[in-house]
């Protein structure tokens, strides 16, 4: 694959630790500090989540609601930043922290693959956060979601970072359920991509291979990432068809 950019080059040259490397059964639970710590320490990239918050910040975390994983209920987009930080998680003694901690946390020394999650409701307001956040953060860094109206509204925000499309060929998940056939057809088939002129794919590797991500990767040359891989044998399945895994479960080569 011979990439567009340097920057992308230093995102897809390791494995991505799925919502940094965490391992629930020893108390590091996922997208918090001490998970990011482990893939900076193992040499990995990695991948987190952002929610906004009532008041507009950018935390880093992956439900809608926040009772999977922490002792309180409720949806994180009804809660202040503040709010968020005071919250425990069920295991582990980490804290909710935001985008600006995480880049300090991570000071460009392993990639950051940064998924922005959307309820595909319209509201983008989140963008202009995070535009404001990674203006200045020189290592590197992509930003991605499942939500096309996402991806246009970063660029629209003053988004130089590469930006990619999370996608699948079956929208049967229960986030998805308000979407009419019509709108899954769509996003499966990339027919936004016009608009969002995505810089790289990020693909369930259960589809592969699919059409879309095959003519993007063998046609344009955009990369494409393959998530989420829980096993040697599944990576060693997808390899033909992505330039890099993003896993969780078990422990890769870094390189």
């Amino acid at each position: 694959m011979a990439f567009a950019s340097p920057l992308l080059e230093a995102v897809f040259a390791r494995a991505i630790a799925h919502r940094g490397l965490h391992d629930a059964a020893s108390g590091v639970i996922e997208n918090t500090r001490s998970a990011f710590a482990a893939a900076l320490h193992g040499g990995f990239g990695m991948e987190c989540d952002l929610q906004v918050t009532a008041d507009g910040e950018a935390m880093i975390f992956h439900d809608f609601t926040l009772d999977r994983l922490t002792g309180s209920t409720g949806r994180v987009d009804r809660m202040t930043a503040d709010q968020l930080r005071h919250v425990s998680f069920k295991a582990g003694g980490d804290r909710i922290q935001s985008l600006a901690e995480l880049l300090m946390q991570v000071e460009g020394r392993q990639a950051l693959v940064v998924e922005v999650k959307s309820r595909f409701d319209g509201n983008t307001t989140i963008c202009s956060r995070i535009g404001a956040l990674v203006k200045a953060y020189s290592g590197p860094l992509v930003l991605k979601s499942f939500d096309p109206a996402m991806i246009k509204a970063l660029r629209a925000a003053g988004v130089t970072q590469p930006l990619g499309l999370v996608a699948m060929s079956a929208y049967e998940y229960p986030d998805y359920a308000g979407l009419s056939p019509i709108e899954k057809h769509a996003l499966a088939n990339l027919l936004h991509f016009s608009e969002t002129r995505p810089d790289f794919l990020s693909w369930k590797h259960q589809d592969l291979p699919s059409a879309a991500p095959y003519l993007c990767r063998s046609q344009l040359g955009l990369p494409v990432m393959g998530w989420t891989i829980r096993s040697a044998e599944e990576a060693a399945r997808a390899r033909p068809h992505i330039d890099q895994i993003v896993f969780e479960g078990f422990t890769p080569l870094a390189n």
